[in-house]
């Protein structure tokens, strides 16, 4: 009985041995995974994610968008509801590791924090959406979508049968695509943890989105509700529509033509397929001049790169359930376009445009200021709705808004 016993001790001891052996990238990956957002490795991990995961480079290859330093001083503090908050200190709160604010075409701030530097690619999370809603423009433009109310099983029919069966192409580009998702962070069993874990394991973004079935309590295009893997199918009607893979979209239409500094590169799934909905990753200098070039209206260096109405029509919401709150004391007191966030309750005149990135990710456009905030943080309390975060950084970008403003006028 004991020679049994530790003969099938060891065919069990042999048998772990060679499945670690096997799915060792897996296994480290899932640790990873796991391990992520902990306190202690989440800034190392924010602007580390290519020695955990695997990416897909892009390349840049156009002259530099020039990004002279005239530094300025913002202002201490801000007000929000009704309470005063020293902007430094909200600073290093939130777990702030890069903070740059352009006004015309200067970088008037430049600031790195917890050991991070300039030459770090930083993760953008949800500010990736933002991205890809302008590259969809080009496809658009070119007439290779020609309407946005198709279903997207036009362009992708193995996503019918599934949560996206009947689901338009306006649909997913506005967050309303009625599929059922759980975007709990906190929740080990959500549907992002579990997209988390297809991350660790390699498997396939397109497949995954097929495992996605439909809310009987969300008509597509009534409700607003927050599904990350809409981008995705985004990027999957962009690469049927266009026959390209998104890297060599994103290098002919922004890496070619929009003067970035550094290569950037997406994490990727075990098919080489980029994380369209939050897997960019590029130096806190590019996320300003991708600012920059939505807040001058998709033109560069006397170039229209971005079809300018395509911009307009990203930004404009269409239908009442996307159109900004009124009410601060909600938690989400923002609007919404084509994977672009509309903040509510806008000063006269003053055109305001935000991508927002789970864990304080931030660029802020400003038109009547002609000002570009970017932030990128390894916050973990983002996620607490006490916390009002979102709303916060809005208070926060307005008063240095309105301070240079003001300092620009007294000279």
């Amino acid at each position: 009985m004991k020679k049994l016993f530790a003969g099938v001790l060891l065919v069990f001891l042999l048998s772990f041995l060679i499945f670690g052996i096997i799915f060792r990238t897996e296994i480290r990956q899932l640790y990873h995974v796991i391990r992520l957002f902990e306190e202690d490795r989440i800034v190392y991990n924010f602007t580390n994610i290519d020695k955990i995961f695997p990416v897909v480079t892009l390349e840049r290859s156009s002259p530099v968008r020039p990004l002279p330093s005239s530094p300025k001083t913002l202002p201490t503090s801000f007000t929000f509801l009704g309470d005063t908050y020293n902007l430094e200190e909200w600073l290093q709160s939130s777990s702030t590791t890069s903070f740059l604010v352009v006004s015309e075409d200067s970088l008037v701030h430049e600031a790195y924090f917890q050991d991070t530097t300039e030459s770090d690619k930083r993760i953008s999370w949800s500010v990736a959406k933002s991205f890809l809603s302008v590259l969809f423009g080009f496809a658009i433009d070119e007439g290779l979508i020609p309407d946005l109310d198709v279903p997207v099983t036009d362009f992708v029919p193995e996503l019918s049968g599934t949560g996206y069966e009947g689901v338009t192409i306006r649909n997913v580009l506005q967050m309303s695509s009625g599929v059922y998702f759980n975007e709990d962070y906190g929740d080990f069993y959500s549907d992002i943890n579990r997209f988390g874990r297809a991350i660790a394991f390699g498997t396939s973004f397109d497949s995954f989105a097929t495992s996605l079935t439909s809310d009987p309590n969300l008509e597509p295009g009534t409700v607003l509700h927050y599904v990350s893997i809409d981008t995705h199918v985004i990027g999957m009607v962009l690469r049927a529509a266009t026959g390209r893979t998104i890297k060599e979209l994103f290098e002919e239409h922004l890496w070619s033509a929009a003067g970035f500094e550094e290569d950037a590169y997406f994490l990727a799934d075990g098919l080489d397929e980029p994380m369209v909905l939050g897997g960019l990753n590029m130096i806190a200098r590019d996320y300003a001049r991708f600012g920059m070039l939505i807040r001058d209206y998709g033109r560069f260096d006397d170039q229209q790169v971005v079809p300018e109405w395509w911009l307009l029509d990203s930004i404009t919401p269409d239908a009442p359930h996307l159109v900004p709150a009124e009410n601060l004391e909600t938690f989400l007191d923002f609007g919404y376009g084509y994977q672009w966030w509309i903040p509510s309750l806008q000063p006269h005149g003053e055109e305001e445009i935000l991508a927002i990135g789970i864990y304080g990710q931030y660029i802020y456009i400003n038109r009547k200021h002609n000002l570009v905030i970017t932030k990128s943080s390894a916050d973990i309390n983002f996620g607490d709705q006490n916390s009002l975060s979102y709303v916060k950084a809005v208070h926060a970008f307005r008063a240095i808004a309105n301070h240079l403003s003001e300092s620009t006028t007294s000279y």
